[in-house]
């Protein structure tokens, strides 16, 4: 009986290290089939999104995955995930899927949080509204709540800002951002593209017309809303600079459209000059509290740049082609001003 006892045992001893080995090299198998086998399916496209949001967990992502139906093999995704320890590193972003990625390489990119950047233009924004929208519409951050810092005074106390002057920090144009960038890194990122933008040539060229950056800015946007034509810009600065030297009121159309924010007035009329509002140049002296929008590059460099002639006054043309008549006194341009009225009023433009 000891002897059969003593076979068997020998028996186990010999059986089961060959049974943990072959277990051991399915496992390794499995283990190497399930990194490298294709996890992602985007059936007819070649890349796709995943936006993982801030706060998110490893259950959220699984269940983004599966409602996307790109996922080929939810349990095998799940059982990759926890081995290499993703489960316990989720980080928010948007991510760039591939068609046919490996288990391994999708794994290893949300692990490692390699994300794909969005590109935001920033251009032809009239308001801090129509800012915050255009970027709550690319990034994570809710337009309300970028609203909210755009009028927090203690906030944009940091940054040297108010709310009539939040345009000084965004320098029109392409710029990427992470998906998940908040309202607080997209100041600080900002910050650091207006330091750029503002060279040292910029702030002597300022310091030269005696205006602040801020002033600059806000007669930057002035012209911007005056003029498409960026050869006359130039020239349409230099009229302005001229009264504000003068201390004459700048009488800009555009500053008491702004004023009424009704950016569908076409003609501005005595009853819109009327408006009692810091924005409106015909009752007040001096430039308007801060930008009545986001100027171009081109404009401010146009009023760094600005002519120095004798005109004080501009209008259209009275052949619509969107460029002024100037004129060094009053009695020239109110001729000027009758030739536009009339070319306004036989196309009946109210």
């Amino acid at each position: 009986m000891n002897n059969r006892r003593d076979r068997f045992s020998d028996s186990i001893a010999y059986i089961l290290p060959g049974l943990v080995l072959l277990i051991s090299v399915f496992a390794l198998i499995r283990f190497y089939l399930l990194k490298t086998e294709s996890m992602i399916d985007l059936k007819s496209k070649e890349t796709a999104y995943l936006y993982i949001p801030t706060r998110s967990d490893f259950r959220m992502v699984k269940l983004r995955l599966q409602q996307s139906g790109y996922l080929r093999d939810p349990g095998a995704f799940e059982w990759l995930a926890r081995r290499k320890k993703y489960t316990e590193k989720v980080k928010p972003g948007r991510y760039k899927l591939r068609n046919g990625m490996k288990n391994n390489e999708l794994v290893n990119l949300l692990r490692m949080g390699k994300q794909d950047p969005v590109r935001v233009i920033f251009q032809n924004i009239r308001t801090p509204e129509d800012l915050a929208g255009k970027i709550g519409h690319f990034l994570e951050v809710d337009s309300s709540a970028l609203i909210q810092l755009f009028n927090d005074p203690v906030f944009l106390h940091r940054y040297g800002l108010a709310p009539s002057t939040v345009f000084l920090y965004f320098i029109p144009n392409t710029y990427e951002f992470f998906w998940n960038t908040s309202g607080e890194e997209l100041f600080e990122r900002m910050k650091l593209e207006s330091g750029k933008f503002w060279s040292n040539d910029r702030r002597l060229l300022a310091d030269s017309l005696n205006l602040t950056i801020a002033e600059v800015v806000t007669l930057a946007s002035i012209v911007e809303k005056e003029s498409n034509k960026n050869d006359e810009k130039q020239c349409i600065a230099g009229v302005y600079y001229n009264r504000l030297r003068k201390n004459m009121p700048l009488q800009a159309d555009p500053t008491v459209i702004f004023a009424w924010k009704d950016f569908s007035i076409k003609r501005v009329l005595q009853r819109h000059l009327e408006i009692k509002s810091p924005y409106n140049t015909y009752l007040q002296t001096g430039l308007p509290p801060g930008p009545i929008c986001l100027p171009s590059i081109v404009t401010v460099d146009a009023v760094l740049h600005l002519q120095h002639h004798d005109y004080l006054y501009f209008c259209a043309r009275e052949d619509l082609s969107g460029y002024h008549n100037f004129a060094s006194t009053l009695a020239q341009h109110t001729r000027n001003a009758k030739k536009y009225q009339n070319a306004l009023n036989l196309l009946n433009i109210k």
